[in-house]
């Protein structure tokens, strides 16, 4: 019997991770690709994923990613213009 416990404890687990993953799935379907895109960018840009308390932390972060689009925009320019 011990067997026939385990097979179907298995089953179980197997079931409830099939569901964990439909709902965690189903959240991001109700939203555009372009959406979850743009939501995703203007977090990282305001540095929603620094800790609150610590505002150096966060401000540094912003100015630092928003320093790093601008070198990534200069840099597109200039190859653009120096080779095409």
């Amino acid at each position: 019997m011990t067997s026939r416990d385990e097979r179907h404890r298995q089953k179980v687990e197997e079931a409830k991770r099939a569901l964990e993953a439909v709902h965690r799935d189903s959240d991001t379907i109700g939203q555009s690709a372009l959406a979850r895109t743009a939501n995703r960018v203007r977090d990282h840009f305001a540095a929603q994923d620094k800790e609150e308390d610590d505002p150096i932390e966060v401000w540094g972060s912003r100015i630092g990613r928003l320093a790093g689009l601008i070198f990534a925009i200069g840099l597109v320019i200039y190859l653009a213009v120096t080779y095409l």
